[in-house]
């Protein structure tokens, strides 16, 4: 089975400007000026993380307030682009610049394994929650399963090589 590649999030279709098939994208990426840029490859996902068109290839870039605007080759009309509106922009991921040493993409966290600062397993990351107060780690531990807050304050480091957290938790934390 081949499988196809992985396309991580990098915009949010926001509606047409103008008439020539020029869509406002709010950027979703650190360095939109690279995922952006002319000539560069993005496919249409829907909420389901489905393709819905692509690949498209960035004709026009240019800034726009907070948005972007953005013009793709062979789709020079207001039409072509408004069924688009609320999707979202992907590229794949080996087209993006890696996350740096200390840095991880969000979707790689499960799995990674929680551990005290003087090494002592405190369980695994089942899922990661991105509640109003920030991103939070839902962990399943050695009785039960507890929340951590995915802050400096409480994640000390971060290894993606070996795909384990080192965090410092408040007394009682994993008890609640």
């Amino acid at each position: 089975m081949v499988e196809r590649a992985r396309h991580l999030v990098v915009g949010r279709l926001r509606k047409t400007h103008g008439l020539k098939g020029e869509c406002a994208i709010f950027p979703l990426t650190d360095d939109p000026d690279a995922v952006f840029a002319v000539g560069r490859p993005v496919w249409v996902l829907n909420l389901s993380g489905e393709e819905v068109a692509g690949p498209l290839v960035v004709e026009r870039c240019r800034s726009y307030h907070r948005e972007w605007l953005i013009t793709f080759v062979g789709h020079t009309s207001r039409e072509a682009v408004t069924p688009w509106r609320g999707m979202f922009l992907g590229a794949p991921t080996e087209s993006l610049a890696p996350p740096k040493d200390n840095e991880v993409y969000i979707h790689e966290l499960s799995g990674f394994a929680l551990v005290a600062p003087d090494g002592t397993p405190l369980g695994l990351v089942t899922d990661v929650l991105d509640f109003p107060a920030g991103l939070t780690l839902e962990v399943q531990g050695p009785k039960r399963e507890f929340l951590v807050p995915f802050r400096k304050e409480f994640v000390r480091e971060l290894d993606r090589d070996a795909r384990r957290l080192v965090v410092s938790l408040p007394d009682g934390l994993m008890d609640i």
